[in-house]
């Protein structure tokens, strides 16, 4: 550690658990550590200890409660040299007399060089950068103290500047703000100077530098706060014209419709926008410390016309919460305190066409208290104005974003298949994970862990791991579409699987290592949109390959290696490619000509040679840049005629 406080966490039941802290000192005569027993306390010298407890995980806090400032003249409890602290820690935790974990702690920490001097409430007069550096020092950024390596900083001393002379910071960073240029007539940085450059090159000062404003245009504006605000949304006069498909939908004060969705780092974002015609079925955790209410339900939605439609809300009563509480620390019952929030929130959307007619909001509300874990719901459907039940009557027979992938196992007498991906929870073991549906368009990587021995036979590991993954896809077959039907198998293609690669390497009888341990589960699904009903596209699968990465596992040692069970993580990734539904038609030779003057796609733009003498230049006047047009191409001109052998004849006659 390098600073004054570190944390670290205890994975198990803390209770019953005393944890202590001690000071590790060294042998003098083998260097060792010597050996810490279970008699310490939660102080040792100069360093605290605190546990916060969990259910299954408590942090423990190891905290220095010392000043760390240099020490001025006749001071006492300071830092008396930059190095002020090295020490060794050491934090146990027992149960009793016999100790469960042990955690090593190398303390090197340095003396704080902030500057503590007088601070002026005068403003600072920032220059144009335009015509003046807006630093002459740019490497210069610790206040009262030397920087290392720049040796354009006034605070370092004749002798701290020695250390480091041979190393200073180059270029513009480094102090070199006005380096000179290779125009200068007095520049000679090029390796060949042309015959015609003193003719053409540049007498100025170094003031007059074009590094000036190089990274920075020289205005001086406060950062705007980006808002959910959509100024090209509707306005005075421009009627809104419908939604298509995947845009926002916009609320009666033109912001985002949101509800908590998450990421694809698995987090709950309470502010994602809700997309049109894009259904999604989410769960969220949290604590009652961190619960936050999301967007009121009488927020008016702009139905897609300029019009504004009111959200049905209907509320109703948690009667059974464990399916919704997943945790709960033991608390006593004078401590214990709770909240009537939301557990779960259900959106239908109705529409048609591209506007939204109805929003029908179902509301779980329930008590929860502190110490307990609650896993929200929030789903959003959209349903066509032309269904009964539910059920659409007409309804895009192609994939949806969100939507399940269809699975069929069509070699069985029940065709029904699954392909899944983890869901872990707790510890993430793979014992307690469960699983839930590859969705549609939905890139998704997942995984658990595998508690394996350390006389694990490799041949059964390998076997243990290929059956946790091939249990996710349960699945010969997947649907090329939504209403694929089981009965006919041109709905379907057949699932491409590639056996682990396996190199047949000995270990020679090694303990704790296994090579080709096919970890990974990689499924790949290439899909094209094959058309569009009613303005929506039609989205087909047309090919599903699964493949499998090895590993070499081997087994980790802990401190002391008194455990003789290790993890192996295995996961489970899906990828969606999408590929065009007609082959490209090939590129004509027109094309490949054009695309050599193509400014888009190449550096060099000779169609716009000649842009500064176009009327499409606003840099400077055109009479200005027609007459300095004129007298380059004069230039040129008096350039070639004198570069002509009979020009030489002529004047030297």
């Amino acid at each position: 550690m390098s600073g004054p406080r570190v944390n670290s966490f205890f994975l198990g039941n803390s209770s019953g658990v005393n944890f202590s802290i001690i000071l590790s000192p060294r042998d003098a005569e083998t260097g060792k550590l010597e050996l810490a027993n279970c008699s310490g306390s939660k102080r040792a010298g100069d360093w605290n200890l605190d546990v916060t407890p969990g259910v299954s995980t408590s942090k423990v806090t190891v905290s220095l409660s010392r000043t760390l400032e240099l020490c001025l003249p006749n001071a006492t409890e300071c830092c008396p040299s930059p190095l002020c602290m090295v020490e060794t820690l050491q934090v146990l935790a027992c149960r009793g007399s016999v100790m469960l974990a042990q955690l090593l702690i190398q303390a090197e920490i340095f003396a704080n060089s902030s500057f503590a001097g007088n601070v002026s409430e005068n403003a600072t007069i920032i220059p144009n950068q335009a015509f003046k550096p807006l630093g002459s020092c740019p490497c210069n950024l610790t206040a009262g103290a030397c920087d290392v390596r720049c040796c354009c900083d006034l605070e370092c001393t004749p002798d701290f500047q020695q250390l480091f002379s041979g190393s200073c910071f180059p270029g513009v960073f480094g102090g070199d703000v006005n380096p000179p240029y290779d125009q200068l007539c007095s520049s000679q940085s090029m390796e060949y100077t042309p015959e015609w450059f003193p003719f053409l090159c540049v007498q100025s000062s170094l003031d007059n530098t074009p590094f000036l404003g190089y990274f920075y245009h020289g205005s001086i504006s406060t950062a705007k706060v980006p808002s959910f605000k959509i100024p090209l949304q509707t306005s005075p006069g421009k009627p809104f014209t419908g939604y298509r498909e995947g845009d926002p939908i916009i609320t009666e004060e033109d912001e985002y419709f949101t509800v908590p969705q998450q990421s694809m780092a698995g987090q709950c974002f309470g502010n994602a926008p809700v997309a049109y015609l894009h259904n999604f079925d989410v769960k969220c955790l949290t604590k009652l410390e961190s619960y936050k209410e999301g967007l009121p339900h009488d927020v008016r939605i702009n139905s897609g016309t300029a019009d504004f439609i009111q959200q049905n809300v209907v509320y109703r009563a948690i009667t059974d919460r464990s399916k919704f509480i997943t945790e709960s620390e033991k608390l006593l019952a004078a401590e214990v305190l709770c909240q009537n929030v939301t557990f779960a929130e259900h959106y239908k959307f109705i529409w048609k066409d591209m506007n939204i007619e109805q929003v029908n909001v179902t509301v779980f509300r329930g008590s929860l208290c502190d110490g307990e874990i609650l896993t929200q719901r929030f789903t959003v459907e959209f349903l066509s104005l032309n269904s009964t039940h539910g059920e659409e009557l007409f309804e895009n027979p192609g994939y949806q974003v969100g939507k399940p992938v269809k699975a069929a196992n069509l070699n069985a007498s029940d065709p029904l298949g699954s392909l899944n991906i983890w869901q872990p929870a707790g510890r993430g073991l793979c014992a307690s994970a469960t699983d839930r549906p590859v969705l549609f368009g939905v890139d998704s990587y997942s995984g658990c862990i595998l508690e394996v021995d350390i006389n694990e036979d490799c041949s059964f590991l390998r076997g243990n791991v290929t059956e946790k993954l091939n249990a996710l896809v349960q699945a010969t077959h997947i649907g090329k579409r939504d209403n694929s039907s089981y009965t006919d198998l041109n709905d379907w293609v057949e699932i491409i699987r590639l056996d682990p690669f396996s190199s047949n390497v000995s270990t020679g009888g090694l303990k704790g290592i296994c090579p080709d341990i096919p970890a990974n589960l990689n499924i790949r699904i290439i899909y094209a949109k094959v058309g569009a009903v009613q303005g929506i596209p039609l989205q087909e699968i047309l090919a599903v390959q699964i493949s499998y990465s090895t590993v070499l596992w081997q087994f980790q040692c802990g401190f002391g290696c008194r455990n003789t069970l290790s993890f192996l993580p295995i996961t489970a990734s899906v990828q969606f490619i999408e590929v065009p539904a007609q082959p490209p038609p090939p590129v004509t030779r027109y094309q490949k000509i054009y695309a050599e003057f193509d400014c888009n796609q190449n550096e060099v733009c000779w169609p716009q040679l000649l842009y500064p003498l176009t009327r499409f230049y606003t840099g400077e006047p055109y009479s200005q840049c027609l007459a300095k047009g004129l007298f380059l191409a004069f230039l040129v001109s008096l350039a070639t005629i004198m570069s002509s052998p009979w020009f030489s004849k002529l004047w030297s006659r």
